[in-house]
């Protein structure tokens, strides 16, 4: 009842109080993207939202547009400024989506929404994060984030929409704010942000185990 109904009415309900209620926060990160991002403080780019159906997603701009002599853009942990390091550590970078919510392509709780060209890499299993809504946050995010790998994201993702409850969705509420606080996860071990998924190699299993 609440996974059809209710949740999708809280998530209409608490995104447009949360744009209202932020607009002044929203206002001035405008304004400071404009000036650390050298223009658009904005990123927008499609993503894969519910039963694979493509929307498109909008942040506020973490890394800027430097390139090399060839035209190149330059690695994510040279774009990736001090400015881009703080909205990605308080994930402010995130406060855009309430307007993704509000419209109904994402959800508060939910798999993130990842890149349009990972969906034919996914296993059967795999694509089942795409079964709800993806999410502001979800269980994921709230337990490892980029740190851990993407089988044991995927693992979690797919295991949230078999347990869509209010109860969860609250859990994961609390946890996402203790990461945010203690700064948890924004890197992999090896990448500014996180390497790109190229496919789950044939017996590789997730390591992470479902809650009892």
């Amino acid at each position: 009842m609440y996974a059809k109904f209710f949740k999708r009415l809280i998530d209409f309900i608490l995104s447009f109080i949360g744009i209202i209620l932020l607009s002044p926060i929203f206002l001035v990160l405008i304004i400071l993207g404009i000036i650390f991002m050298s223009g658009n403080p904005f990123f927008m780019q499609q993503r894969p939202g519910k039963g694979e159906k493509i929307f498109k997603l909008i942040k506020f701009r973490t890394m800027d547009n430097r390139k090399d002599v060839s035209g190149q853009l330059l690695p994510d942990e040279i774009r990736l400024n001090k400015y881009g390091r703080f909205l990605r550590s308080t994930s402010l970078d995130e406060l855009p989506e309430l307007f993704n919510i509000l419209m109904g392509d994402m959800a508060i709780i939910g798999p993130r929404p990842l890149l349009v060209q990972y969906v034919p890499l996914y296993n059967v299993e795999q694509r089942h994060r795409h079964d709800v809504r993806p999410g502001l946050t979800g269980y994921a995010q709230a337990h490892g984030r980029n740190s851990v790998s993407w089988e044991d994201k995927f693992a979690m993702d797919v295991w949230y929409t078999r347990h869509v409850s209010l109860a969860v969705d609250i859990h994961i509420i609390i946890d996402t704010v203790k990461s945010v606080i203690k700064k948890e996860g924004i890197s992999s071990e090896t990448s500014a942000t996180m390497e790109a998924f190229t496919g789950t190699p044939e017996g590789v299993e997730p390591k992470w185990k479902e809650p009892k």
